[in-house]
């Protein structure tokens, strides 16, 4: 199977990824989790006019998809970048309303497509539900919002669902989606704490020369190389059998991957790393919330046991 991405691809994901930095999303974050979404709607509609959202859509309704790959690509970004809001869920919302029998031709896919509709989904809390235009649960069926819930991350601010949430409460490609996005929220960590190590010294020496530092940060590294694959092979494996199966492979993988990147991005940091003031601590903290968002790791092992 072909991992490589291709020219045009890479492109979409560099393009994607230059627009994001631009952003400077430490504070858009930071203003999204204070309650100010301005910063935060301003990227959004940056994100749309480059076609993240339009990837997601059916050609029928405007849109250029789906198309797992791409989504996958842009979603590895957003990731690294800790962009807040419901991406994820409205990427997810497309294919659910896009899907036969579910809201076929829905009025909502060419706004969605536009950037001009923020979805969110309840897996089981809605991500957002304040802000959303439209709240599914996990059938395509609309929802109505309850309390706010709390959250490890300030910036994914969830709410619970009036009524009862289906079973298992999350859709194959949110969680793929969610997969790509650990992916490159761990290498955004994996980044900062080696820059860190090769300045921060400690005996006169860089913290990075120390064998015990490398030994942590290498491992991280091969934790994502590994789980990287499996994010794109599951992508590839869209519309067979076997994607449930491989979205579940690649969602543990990606939740253990970049949980261990926070915890290594942590232990090299030190204290510095808990502050609110110092940015790599909002990718930790997505890391965290994002470890058992869209299904559990005991879920999804459960489901590729199953499957076996």
């Amino acid at each position: 199977m072909k991992f490589v991405l291709s020219a045009e691809q890479r492109m979409f994901g560099e393009t994607l990824r230059d627009i994001l930095a631009e952003s400077e999303t430490p504070k858009t974050v930071r203003a999204w989790a204070a309650g100010d979404t301005g910063p935060g709607r301003a990227l959004w509609s940056s994100v749309a006019e480059a076609g993240v959202f339009a990837v997601a859509v059916p050609e029928g309704s405007g849109g250029a998809g789906p198309l797992p790959v791409e989504l996958c690509v842009a979603a590895e970004e957003l990731g690294r970048a800790a962009a807040p809001g419901p991406y994820v869920e409205t990427l997810a919302a497309a294919e659910l309303l896009g899907g036969m029998g579910v809201g076929g031709g829905s009025p909502w896919l060419p706004r969605i497509a536009d950037g001009e509709a923020i979805v969110s989904l309840a897996v089981p809390h809605a991500l957002d539900a304040d802000v959303a235009d439209l709240v599914l649960d996990a059938d395509g069926v609309e929802r109505e919002p309850g309390e706010r819930a709390t959250s490890l991350d300030p910036a994914r601010r969830l709410f619970r669902i009036r009524g009862d949430v289906p079973v298992p409460g999350f859709t194959d490609l949110g969680a793929l989606l969610c997969a790509a996005q650990q992916i490159g929220l761990g290498r955004a960590l994996l980044d900062v704490s080696v820059a860190y190590a090769k300045t921060r010294q400690q005996f006169g020496r860089p913290i990075g020369e120390y064998q015990a530092i490398k030994h942590h940060l290498a491992s991280a590294l091969v934790e994502l190389e590994f789980a990287r694959p499996l994010v794109y092979g599951a992508a590839l494996a869209y519309g067979t059998p076997d994607f449930a199966r491989d979205v579940s492979a690649a969602k543990a993988a990606a939740s253990e991957a970049s949980y261990a990147t926070a915890k290594t991005a942590l232990q090299v940091h030190g204290a510095i790393g808990y502050t609110d003031e110092y940015d790599p601590s909002l990718w930790i903290r997505k890391a965290r919330a994002l470890y058992s968002a869209w299904g559990t790791v005991s879920q999804h092992r459960a489901r590729v046991m199953a499957a076996l």
